[in-house]
């Protein structure tokens, strides 16, 4: 039998029936009205609020992976529960969703922790929604199966998310893989706030500057609860040939509920090589 996590968001933060589930993420995935993609996709950065609000957002980054077939698909995501460990990844042999099991690739994982200087602890059972709510996306929008590199980051160290970034190139370096980053934006301004400091997050994540990307949360000019796995993707892709990243769309929990006094940004985007 298979040691499988427990999901903690299965029918709250997104359906918890398989067939309306697929139905709702196919949706999502056919509504994004894509840019020409002129390159080899590398890696999506995604967001990770429940599929009603931020579904629709996502759809243009897990499009942007249709028909692609990777045998590994590493995604790193915030933590946001307190913890004291700095890396943080399952204690399972696989996540599930209503839709089916993902096995996490254990192989991949004793190697990312062999180039690393710092600890990625394993956590059985954790309550961690921001990688979650990413996998039905990619297990509707990826071709066959793959298997998981999950990886939950606490620490808001950029040296931290720099190391963690190389070693995951290392790890996918000749690999049929991707990368997926996930996070949102800014939390709780009023609307028209929010669009500036989205704005300027993404137009950092934009201009493929992680280093850009830490100093916009660390001086308050933007804000990603999951900075620290944007700019580690970020320094991934680099070392993996990535030379470019394309925003695909921006949008608020505003835009969906109607209430613009207070509003989470959701970003998705691209990296191309």
């Amino acid at each position: 039998m298979l040691d499988v996590r427990p999901s903690p968001i299965a029918g709250t933060w997104y359906e918890g029936n398989a067939k309306t589930l697929a139905r709702n993420i196919d949706e999502y995935l056919n509504n994004a009205q894509l840019p020409e993609l002129d390159g080899e996709v590398v890696g999506v950065i995604a967001p990770h609020a429940g599929h009603v609000y931020s579904g629709a957002v996502a759809g243009y980054a897990f499009a942007a992976l249709r028909g692609l077939s990777p045998k590994l698909v590493a995604v790193i995501s915030p933590f946001h529960n307190l913890a004291r460990y700095p890396l943080i990844t399952t204690a399972h042999a696989a996540y599930g969703t209503p839709l089916d099991n993902i096995e996490v690739d254990k192989v991949a994982l004793d190697e990312l922790k062999s180039y690393l200087d710092i600890p990625i602890t394993p956590v059985a059972a954790d309550k961690e929604h921001s990688l979650e709510i990413e996998l039905p996306f990619l297990q509707r929008a990826l071709s066959g199966n793959f298997k998981l590199l999950p990886i939950m980051i606490r620490a808001q160290e950029a040296d931290i998310a720099a190391k963690l970034g190389l070693a995951l190139a290392k790890v996918l370096k000749d690999k049929n893989a991707l990368l997926v980053a996930s996070t949102d934006l800014s939390h709780f301004y009023d609307q028209a706030t929010a669009n500036i400091l989205d704005s300027e997050m993404l137009k950092r994540i934009g201009a493929f500057d992680p280093n850009a990307v830490f100093e916009a949360e660390q001086t308050g000019k933007a804000f990603a609860c999951g900075h620290a796995a944007v700019a580690a993707v970020l320094w991934a892709g680099r070392e993996l040939g990535a030379d470019r990243v394309k925003v695909l769309r921006h949008a608020t929990s505003g835009d969906v509920t109607g209430d613009y006094s207070s509003v989470v940004g959701y970003g998705a985007a691209v990296m191309l090589k």
